[in-house]
């Protein structure tokens, strides 16, 4: 069986909750990590998902030290995708007023 890793980073500009961890993890760039499995018997290459983790480093009493939290595909999107709308909600908020506006 023939397997392979791909690495590609993720950008989150807020704090965020993965399903399955306690907590939330701070906003910042993260490295996802996901490992394929060669599919055999077929006339073409494929590749099938075997595992997706996210690689969390260490903060205060835990920094230097990294963890890769097993997740889904489906649960990365979500997160990214909350995340995705909490900024364009929050810039649409900010458009809509304008410097001279008396906030009291």
């Amino acid at each position: 069986m023939t397997m392979r890793s791909t690495r590609t980073a993720a950008t989150f500009s807020k704090p965020f909750t993965l399903s399955g961890y306690p907590g939330e993890l701070p906003a910042g760039d993260y490295e996802i990590l996901v490992e394929e499995e060669r599919l055999q018997g077929l006339t073409f290459e494929t590749y099938r998902r075997t595992a997706t983790y996210l690689k969390v480093h260490g903060n205060g009493a835990n920094a230097g030290r990294t963890e890769l939290r097993l997740t889904t595909e489906s649960d990365l999107k979500k997160a990214l995708g909350r995340d995705q709308a909490a900024n364009e909600t929050n810039s649409h908020t900010d458009a809509a007023l304008s410097p001279q506006e008396d906030r009291s």
